[in-house]
């Protein structure tokens, strides 16, 4: 799924698109999702919540979010995992806080540096996923 992700994000995706179109390529989530994903991008226009750690909870949501099945518990349960997860590495989920270094926010230098966090917010939702899709 990452490979995916990256591919999409080099090709003008933005992070929160790259990660669910990726999951969307996997099966993982329906292909409307997508529109919803690109409001997230660059923390949501104000570079607060990471895109991508933003488009993979759009993909629990979508798959245990609250229905008339579910009572969201097991997306909530998930979304504290997965942040969890990213904040070992990243220490915060924090957009403006992870590209800090980068003057120029739209340079390609600073998307390289979010190549990563596409990256990892992949491997950890699909870790995730498998995780959970065996008991869901």
């Amino acid at each position: 799924m990452k490979k995916i992700a990256v591919e999409y994000f080099k090709k003008g995706y933005s992070c929160s698109e790259s990660v669910v179109q990726a999951a969307i390529d996997k099966g993982y989530a329906p292909k409307e999702l997508l529109s919803a994903a690109t409001p997230f991008s660059g923390g949501m226009g104000v570079r607060c919540l990471c895109g991508a750690v933003a488009g993979a909870m759009l993909v629990i949501g979508s798959i245990y979010g609250k229905n008339t099945e579910r009572d969201g518990m097991q997306a909530r349960a998930m979304a504290k995992q997965f942040n969890e997860n990213f904040s070992l590495k990243y220490k915060v989920n924090c957009c403006k806080v992870l590209s800090a270094g980068f003057k120029d926010f739209h340079s390609p230098e600073r998307k390289q540096h979010c190549c990563s966090m596409v990256e990892d917010s992949c491997i950890i939702l699909e870790e995730i996923l498998k995780e959970n899709l065996v008991k869901a």
